[in-house]
């Protein structure tokens, strides 16, 4: 995307080993742009999870950095981590919402644990968060009374409560149906436009990634196999992409 040029976020040379000696992540480097949504994308186990929470430093790497705005989140102490990590935004796979708290109180958590901003302030912004994803009037039920799509768009109001430059999406298409799920991807779309965010989409959801991507990557088996235009992914050459997407039992990738 030749119109992006300012670098968000920056992916050089990460390893990750466990404690079992499992290598999940394999000399990974990429960079995404500011604006745009990118889709990170690879079956279960091929380190694409992983990827996700070493860069909203939540998950140390075993070697390699992470740069956002010229920092090595890696170098940086705790303090200073945490106040990177204010201008990050996590929608969580299974939305991550807490059952004793209303909508609104859910939307209002990361205001209240890292702002000094009064509670009148704080529900106002609350208010504004959930009108930007269509949840206007469900501030005050809990999430066991809503359903599982409101509960993603609750997430990804609490996700945007604090105004962050990137929001992280972990699967945010897994267990909805097709109505709901193109409804979240709209969603994604259009917040990261009105709120000119960037957006990092971890999905195996083929649909919703073509749908939402402005780049993507495949990670197999740890690494990097191709960084490219939706476009270029759906006529990449690659057996392993092209089994991949296509969803076909025939090819390189093996189910044990």
């Amino acid at each position: 995307m030749s119109e992006h040029k300012d670098i968000a976020i920056s992916v050089k040379n990460i390893v990750k080993i466990f404690d079992d000696e499992r290598k999940v992540l394999d000399d990974v480097s990429l960079d995404i742009y500011k604006g745009e949504t990118f889709v990170i994308m690879g079956g279960s186990g091929s380190g694409k999870s992983t990827l996700l929470r070493i860069m909203t430093g939540g998950v140390k790497a075993t070697s390699g950095q992470i740069y956002f705005n010229d920092n090595n989140i890696g170098d940086l102490n705790e303090e200073e981590r945490e106040k990177v990590k204010r201008r990050f935004g996590m929608s969580f796979q299974s939305s991550a919402l807490l059952d004793f708290l209303t909508v609104e109180e859910n939307v209002s958590l990361p205001l209240r644990e890292h702002t000094n901003l009064d509670e009148k302030i704080i529900g106002i912004i609350a208010k504004m968060k959930l009108s930007l994803v269509g949840l206007q009037g469900f501030e005050h039920l809990y999430p066991s009374q809503i359903s599982g799509g409101m509960k993603k768009r609750v997430g990804l109001a609490r996700a945007i409560a604090m105004d962050p430059e990137i929001v992280f999406y972990d699967e945010p298409s897994a267990g909805l149906d097709p109505v709901v799920c193109s409804h979240v991807d709209k969603l994604i779309l259009d917040l990261t436009k009105k709120l000119n965010l960037t957006s990092i989409v971890v999905t195996h959801h083929m649909e919703s990634a073509f749908k939402i991507a402005d780049r993507m990557a495949m990670i197999y088996k740890g690494k990097i196999l191709q960084i490219a235009t939706p476009e270029e992914i759906k006529n990449s050459t690659d057996p392993i992409v092209k089994q991949f997407i296509n969803g076909e039992i025939e090819g390189p990738i093996q189910i044990n």
